[in-house]
């Protein structure tokens, strides 16, 4: 584009549709929080959301009301959810007042090994297909958490989610645009994808077509009547591998029979007073905590919201974090990921000093050892709370779908690293790096805030800004997800991408022209997104009044409410 032209282009966007807010005089406010004293639910679904309610109100406890939204929104939202695919998430107990984290990853398969890819000549493992699909992890993940936490029946959970299926559900707006995209990619190339996600064995259904899907609703209720074996070792597991071993990939019944969930410690930084917990890797939440211990040796207090040094230190910081990841992030299991010392303030301190604060940096990874999804957050009336994210990667997934069963299989796989020295190297039986965190915030031992966003790579910098406009910048909670979002792309990434660029920031439209001229001034390349990276659900409890707020993203379909 002529330059002239992209000035005027970033002058044109960045001071369009500037109203202000009629109380909080933010120029991005979209809509008030959502108050509630019992229970709240928020999802990128309104009827998710108000199944989550009814749940609530029928005596479920948060994890009930999560995973019955969770199950509508596989039907709701197969862009970016289903039972084909992997859930992480963390629960907070009101009784014992802790937090409970819960890996519900699935891993490779057993009989495919690394030297099959080199075997193909392949350099990086292909993202549709059979070969990226890994065990899909939802359902046993429901399980754990019902177990432990469920107070409902599950067949109950289930249930609104088998009606909607049978009976069908007017489609939202954007969700029926991203079908329309997938349908168009994998139509054709993919058995069974047209007869599961079309209206007609040919289209993609429109915003406000009713859309049905008999084979889920089938698949639902063996899950609620035989529980998760009739999932991980039933008949649904046997077409599952007999379709994948059909198409020539390698995940077996077995692979499916040996799957288990993890309970794991959630791990966590003090950012100003306020704690904020994470998953440990496989997946990439650590990140965030790294990035917060940067930041708060910053006083933001002198440095305004949207400023070029507010950008400037958020994107420096983030690229410090992010060649860590790259470096060290794998299943625990395979390779020791020295997390405390990641996410250690001493490190931040060491790490923080590489940063110039007029210039845009390229950075290695440190030495530490010397030193595409859905969102949802429910809470319930006994002050219980869960972070929950599920997710088939790119979008809906591998175009893997098993015949009759109405969902289509991840392709995490595609995430691995097929250099052998790597951390994240791909091993049989293995988890892969994950992008999809769940969060939470506590305050003096306190919940204080369960959020998280959509976005892949951009979660962690997704989580940093949401705690940033929270704690730094005074925003309330339907704010700090309205604000215009901040991304960066480039960088070492840990499917063995290297890239020594330092890549080029990302805004949203709202940013100031002075802000941009001022961050090219510094070095940095910008461009602009529009609205990539929804997706964010946010609950904030207020223990002295016992009350929830919630907010749901602005730039989806979603809806949060309470009673």
């Amino acid at each position: 584009m002529d330059k002239s032209l992209f000035l005027a282009f970033l002058i044109l966007i960045t001071t369009c549709g500037m109203a202000q807010d009629r109380i909080t005089g933010r120029t991005f406010a979209t809509r008030s929080e959502v108050i509630g004293q019992h229970g709240m639910v928020a999802t990128s679904q309104p009827l998710a959301t108000q199944i989550g309610l009814d749940i609530l109100k029928q005596g479920g406890s948060a994890v009930d009301a999560a995973i019955a939204a969770n199950a509508a929104l596989g039907l709701m939202e197969p862009t970016g959810s289903g039972i084909g695919g992997d859930l992480f998430a963390i629960v907070y107990e009101a009784k014992t007042g802790k937090l409970y984290g819960l890996n519900a990853s699935g891993r490779s398969p057993k009989e495919l090994t690394l030297d099959y890819f080199k075997t193909k000549g392949l350099k990086s493992i292909p993202p549709y297909g059979p070969l990226p699909v890994s065990v899909p992890g939802c359902v046993d993940g429901w399980f754990e958490l019902h177990k432990r936490f469920g107070k409902l029946g599950m067949d109950q959970l289930l249930s609104p989610a088998i009606a909607y299926a049978e009976n069908g559900f007017p489609v939202s707006e954007l969700v029926a645009y991203y079908m329309g995209k997938t349908i168009n990619n994998m139509g054709g190339k993919f058995p069974n994808v047209l007869e599961t996600y079309t209206t007609d064995g040919h289209n993609a259904p429109k915003k406000g077509d009713i859309f049905k899907n008999p084979g889920l609703a089938g698949t639902y209720r063996n899950i609620a009547q035989g529980g998760r074996d009739a999932f991980y070792k039933g008949e649904i597991a046997k077409v599952i591998a007999d379709f994948i071993k059909s198409q020539g990939g390698f995940l077996s019944y077995n692979d499916l029979a040996t799957h288990h969930s993890d309970w794991v410690e959630p791990v966590s930084t003090s950012y100003r007073g306020y704690d904020v917990w994470e998953l440990p890797p496989n997946g990439q939440g650590i990140a965030a905590l790294e990035m917060l211990n940067i930041l708060e040796g910053y006083d933001f207090a002198k440095v305004p919201y949207g400023s070029a040094k507010h950008i400037h230190l958020f994107t420096e910081a983030k690229q410090l974090a992010f060649e860590d990841r790259a470096t060290y992030y794998a299943d625990m299991q395979f390779a020791k990921v020295p997390v405390q010392q990641l996410i250690s303030k001493a490190y931040a301190d060491e790490r923080r000093k590489l940063i110039n604060e007029n210039k845009a940096g390229i950075y290695a990874a440190g030495n530490p050892m010397e030193g595409g999804t859905i969102y949802l957050t429910t809470a319930d009336s006994e002050g219980n709370m869960v972070s929950l994210i599920q997710s088939n990667y790119r979008g809906m997934g591998s175009g893997m779908v098993p015949p009759g069963l109405g969902f289509m299989l991840q392709d995490r796989g595609e995430l691995f690293n097929l250099d052998p020295n790597h951390a994240n190297a791909y091993a049989p039986g293995k988890r892969p790096f994950h992008t999809i965190i769940p969060c939470f915030v506590t305050k003096n031992g306190q919940p204080f805030v369960s959020f998280g966003v959509m976005g892949g790579d951009f979660q962690p910098m997704g989580h940093v800004q949401i705690i940033m406009n929270l704690i730094d910048f005074g925003m309330n909670l339907q704010e700090a997800g309205d604000a215009p979002r901040i991304n960066h792309s480039g960088g070492s990434d840990p499917t063995g991408k290297a890239n020594p660029e330092k890549g080029e920031i990302q805004l949203e439209s709202g940013f100031d022209y002075q802000v941009i001229r001022e961050l090219m001034e510094m070095g940095h390349s910008v461009g602009f997104t529009f609205g990539d990276f929804g997706g964010y659900q946010a609950i904030m409890y207020d223990a002295k009044r016992k009350v929830y707020f919630g907010a749901s993203e602005s730039r989806k379909d979603g809806q949060a409410a309470g009673y």
